[in-house]
């Protein structure tokens, strides 16, 4: 994590080189050589009688010019070197609080990307159990619709017999297209719930998703209901969140105050020169430095900051207080789903079992001559009742199953899930 190496970066001290060439060239100098040759031209000639010529002018330049090089050029060369290290021996404070606040900031978001991770792992399964549920619906419906053809074939028969009506007949053409009307908008819904899930999982447009697993139970819950809320306290990140916030705050706080507390700074510096010109070479020098710094008066600035961070940590422990009461609402809530889906499956499969045997009764009766279109056609509706009930039974069960999952956390399955 970039932020915590920033801080621990503090731990070590600063070192810095600085290398440097420079040439000067001086119009003083020029200037002050110009008017020295005046000057004894000017002499030379009062002296003569004169004016003199121009070797001779040049031999006094010439003349001019080193003796100006020897003592004081006009054009210097100088390479210079410096290195330098400093390091903070006192910081008030300062520098454990900002390294820890980091090391904690990092803790924070692992704890972020395991509740994202729980976020999705949830999403995914309810999307999939979704589909599981349009699915079934899809076959309901379908064996719906071949129940209902069934019926309008025996319907014709009779009547081609001489022993049915044509009322019977329409009553079974009309059931027929309620339940080729119930399969359609199943059918639609499946395809909404493929790609609901697909969007999750990042799939393709054109991928054509199934639910592999049959529809049943995705195992028995363990745990007691009180063991259930002990295990999602203590193992949920959104709580831990809230904790290790509070302790980020406490940190920024002692950084606050310690910007009105003393700091102290170690430094030392090594120097080099050499002037190019000349045959000296290097030269060097030292300096050590020890400086302490105490701000004895900030308009009350850090004192401000450090009180913000303690109301910051008081609100982290209020909605600490508040998660847990959520969580824990959440896991009895899915706890009461879970065992009410549970007797709800039970029941709907005696009922399942009763209605196919009601279905097969009337349709014999019917085909016998001795039962009436209607009693088949409220036993179509029955089981197809039924098998809408178990099958949202079984999801429903599911979701809870899934729900309790996610309230715990990252507990392994096998601790409170018997398949």
């Amino acid at each position: 994590h970039e932020d915590l190496r920033e801080a621990q970066a503090d731990l070590y001290p600063d070192i810095d080189l600085q290398l440097g060439y420079s040439r000067t060239d001086s119009a003083g100098s020029e200037l002050a050589i110009e008017r020295s040759i005046n000057s004894t031209v000017e002499a030379q000639e009062e002296q003569l009688g004169r004016e003199l010529t121009d070797d001779e002018i040049d031999v006094i330049t010439e003349q001019a010019d080193g003796s100006q090089q020897n003592f004081n050029p006009t054009v210097s060369n100088n390479l210079t070197g410096q290195i330098g290290i400093s390091y903070n021996i006192f910081t008030s404070g300062l520098r454990s609080a900002q390294i820890t606040s980091a090391e904690l900031q990092v803790r924070l978001d692992e704890l972020d990307v395991e509740r994202i991770r729980e976020d999705i792992r949830l999403d995914v399964a309810t999307a999939y159990y979704d589909l599981q549920e349009a699915d079934g619906n899809v076959r309901i419906n379908e064996a719906a619709v071949g129940n209902a053809e069934q019926s309008l074939e025996d319907a014709e028969a009779l009547e081609r017999a001489g022993v049915g009506t044509q009322f019977d007949v329409l009553r079974a053409e009309v059931n027929l297209a309620n339940a080729q009307q119930d399969l359609t908008e199943s059918l639609s819904d499946q395809r909404i719930s493929q790609r609901q899930l697909a969007q999750l999982i990042d799939l393709g447009q054109q991928a054509n998703i199934t639910a592999a697993d049959p529809v049943e139970i995705a195992g028995l819950w363990e745990l007691s209901l009180e063991q259930t809320i002990v295990a999602a306290i203590k193992n949920r990140a959104e709580l831990e969140q809230q904790l290790v916030q509070r302790d980020i705050s406490e940190q920024q706080r002692r950084a606050a105050l310690s910007q009105i507390g003393p700091q102290v700074t170690v430094s030392a510096n090594y120097n080099v020169l050499n002037r190019l010109d000349d045959s000296t070479g290097f030269a060097d020098g030292t300096l050590l430095q020890v400086q302490g710094n105490w701000r004895l008066f900030d308009g009350g600035a850090a004192r401000a900051a450090a009180r913000q961070q303690e109301i910051n940590a008081e609100i982290a422990e209020n909605q600490f207080a508040e998660q847990r009461n959520l969580i824990r609402f959440s896991v009895e809530q899915f706890y009461s789903d879970l065992e009410a889906n549970l007797e709800s499956i039970q029941t709907a499969q005696i009922a399942l079992e009763q209605a196919q045997e009601a279905l097969e009764l009337a349709r014999l009766r019917f085909q016998a001559g001795v039962g009436t279109q209607t009693e088949v056609i409220d036993s179509e509706t029955d089981l197809t009742r039924a098998q809408d009930n178990l099958l949202d039974a079984i999801i429903s069960y599911n979701r809870s199953l899934i729900g309790l999952q996610r309230s715990v956390s990252n507990l392994p399955l096998s601790d409170y899930v018997l398949d």
